[in-house]
């Protein structure tokens, strides 16, 4: 089994900068995709940056591209969302999820992919 708890959040204006982290206990984290995703009230919930196991590919939905960027320390079992340029359209809840292995440094955006879920932390931008 895996768990996943994330910090980071919080409240911040417009165009500021945030740093959200996850701290996962997963038997062998290296090889998990990683992803965060955000649901904003009233929405369903959407991917924003995956990163593959070893670290070598990303991806990053349009509206962030540019602004965020993901990352990971396997020798410390954390995954990081470092956010720029803030919006307050990018107010919503992050989760810090875990994905099925993939064969080489691929990553996944299919929601279904992903196994493990963070508790969620709420990240506000005031205009």
């Amino acid at each position: 089994q895996g768990q996943l708890v994330e910090s980071g959040g919080g409240l911040v204006q417009a165009g500021g900068s945030l740093r959200l982290s996850c701290a996962a206990s997963l038997p062998a984290f290296s090889w998990n995709v990683m992803g965060w995703f955000r649901q904003a009230p009233g929405k369903g919930r959407e991917l924003v940056a995956s990163i593959s196991g070893g670290g070598v590919t990303t991806y990053y939905e349009d509206s962030v591209k540019g602004r965020f960027t993901i990352s990971r320390d396997n020798a410390k079992n954390m995954v990081f969302l470092q956010m720029g340029s803030l919006k307050p359209e990018d107010t919503a809840v992050y989760y810090c999820a875990a994905g099925r292995a993939t064969l080489g440094e691929r990553v996944r955006t299919d929601i279904g992919e992903y196994d493990y879920w963070g508790q969620g932390t709420q990240v506000t931008v005031s205009a």
